[in-house]
């Protein structure tokens, strides 16, 4: 199974690549032979 992994942050709590590597990780509890691509993104905003 191929998955790819596209999150945005959690405001104020995660960025964008810790919330792809917790996904992930539930992912590999569940599928450890998955193939898993993590892509973080991001909007572009600042909400200061």
């Amino acid at each position: 199974m191929k998955i790819i992994v596209a999150p945005d942050s959690f405001k104020e709590c995660l960025d964008a690549g810790e919330v792809a590597s917790a996904i992930s990780e539930g992912i590999f509890s569940v599928s450890p032979d998955a193939e898993v691509r993590l892509v973080p993104l991001s909007d572009g905003r600042r909400d200061d």
